[in-house]
């Protein structure tokens, strides 16, 4: 484009130099041919800065081309990099997908791995519940020297595990536990931590926790069993406020000994080895499925109890991970779809002060 316009410019400039050199012949005074000098240097000064203009167009025009160039290679390679990030992208999320449908798999595996093996020690169970927020399996129990009831319970919503306070106060007259899983619309539910008498009234031991609201706190020799915001069992020993949160329980309640840490039994203190009484105890398997077991006791010829001794070594059978102690005795309760089908040892339901829920 720039040979383009010099040659133009040389077509235009020739007339013009000729039709002035013609002038020069022709006898014309001093001053106007200094005139006509002039004129001309003038011409040719315009024609030179016209020229300088024209050409730098030309480069103005040369660098639009080159900066369009740039820009389109530019919006190009943006638009390499959006789709190469669109692939990275559609394939990340295909991983998580297969990922999670692994998971989903693997815990449907487990699940029923999980059911024949119960099913195989412990027969069909007795009662299901399928609901939207878990699931239950109940079991009954039968062993040498001792009987008892077992559920099984697959949480879809933590919030289907509560820790029923009775009266909804730290001091009260206590509460059943089938009044407690009647008040909440409970489906399952056992007797949860100890308890002491106070003028009258009874209040419960160690720390616990409702609705992520500690309620009583003191440091003692007893495990916290409790539950966190996703569902999942939590406790064990218990030494301050800031290991509490940390450990972030929603819903605890005290009592001892942890019986299985990590799959590992744990000692049993002195004062509780080899007596056989009634218990109530809770535990998680692998896959985090909750297990609650009661045992009836103090009762011939139906069930004399068991020691945490034998307790350990059934829970281990069961192929559970993590286990508790929770207050037995006459305390011990087990609750399912309306009624009570435990034999308490006094004959009948004692209040306690805490219950533990399940809510499908």
């Amino acid at each position: 484009m720039f040979i383009k316009i010099q040659l133009l410019l040389l077509l235009l400039i020739t007339p013009l130099v000729g039709f002035i050199m013609g002038f020069k012949s022709i006898n014309v005074s001093a001053d106007e041919l200094t005139q006509l000098y002039i004129q001309e240097y003038e011409i040719s000064e315009n024609i030179s800065a016209f020229t300088k203009d024209i050409n730098q167009l030309s480069l103005d025009i040369s660098k639009s081309y080159t900066y369009a160039s740039m820009s389109n290679m530019l919006i190009e390679a943006i638009r390499n990099n959006a789709f190469t990030d669109m692939l990275a992208y559609e394939q990340q999320r295909f991983q998580l997908d297969a990922l999670v449908e692994a998971s989903l798999n693997n815990s449907r595996r487990s699940e029923d791995v999980l059911d024949q093996i119960l099913a195989r020690m412990l027969g069909q169970p007795i009662g299901q519940t399928f609901g939207e927020n878990a699931g239950i399996k109940v079991y009954s129990l039968e062993e040498a020297g001792y009987r008892g009831f077992m559920a099984k319970v697959r949480l879809h919503n933590p919030n289907a595990v509560r820790m029923v306070l009775a009266e909804d106060q730290v001091f009260s007259s206590g509460e059943t536990t089938r009044n407690a899983a009647n008040r909440s619309g409970a489906m399952l539910a056992v007797n949860a931590g100890g308890f002491m008498s106070e003028d009258g009234k009874i209040r419960p031991l160690g720390i616990t926790v409702i609705d992520g609201e500690v309620l009583t706190y003191s440091n003692s020799d007893l495990s916290v069993i409790g539950f966190n915001e996703n569902g999942n069992l939590v406790g064990g020993r218990i030494e301050s406020e800031e290991q509490l949160n940390q450990i972030g329980i929603i819903h605890g309640a005290s009592f001892l000994p942890t019986l299985l840490k990590d799959g590992i039994k744990q000692s049993i203190p002195a004062q509780w080895a080899n007596a056989r009484q009634p218990r109530t105890m809770i535990g998680h398997f692998e896959n985090g499925d909750l297990l609650f077991i009661v045992i009836d006791g103090r009762r011939e010829g139906w069930s004399m109890g068991v020691t945490l001794e034998e307790a350990q070594d059934k829970l281990l059978e069961f192929n559970v991970r993590d286990a508790y102690n929770l207050d037995g005795g006459g305390s011990s309760t087990f609750f399912y779809d309306g009624q009570v089908l435990n034999r308490p040892s006094s004959g009948s339901e004692r209040r306690v002060t805490t219950n533990i829920v399940i809510i499908p």
